[in-house]
């Protein structure tokens, strides 16, 4: 799986700036759920843009770079949200088996 480094460090900055949004409120640490709700409007916004520029591709107006470059940045985030998914539910199943 390759991880384009533009999207790499856009994702980098946004979760830096998130954590000082935290730090200036007052907050002690990073809303969690919102950065996870944040990642998934992106991957299906990122889903949207791949759809459209298959679509102009169809239609004739569009370049074929273009698309496999939209889809390939859809896929990422997608598997990137999948990923952090599947180790949240990993964590939440290693507390279950912990001894109380």
């Amino acid at each position: 799986m390759a991880i384009d480094p533009v999207s790499a460090a856009r994702a980098y900055q946004q979760a830096a700036n998130a954590t000082n949004v935290g730090e200036a409120s007052g907050a002690e640490g990073v809303d969690f759920g919102g950065l996870v709700q944040e990642a998934i409007r992106q991957a299906g916004q990122s889903a949207s843009v791949a759809e459209t520029q298959a679509l102009s591709v169809a239609g004739g107006q569009g370049d074929i770079v273009d698309v496999v470059t939209a889809i390939a940045a859809a896929e990422t985030q997608l598997q990137t949200v999948i990923a952090v998914r599947d180790q949240v539910i990993s964590a939440y199943q290693e507390i279950l088996r912990m001894p109380i």
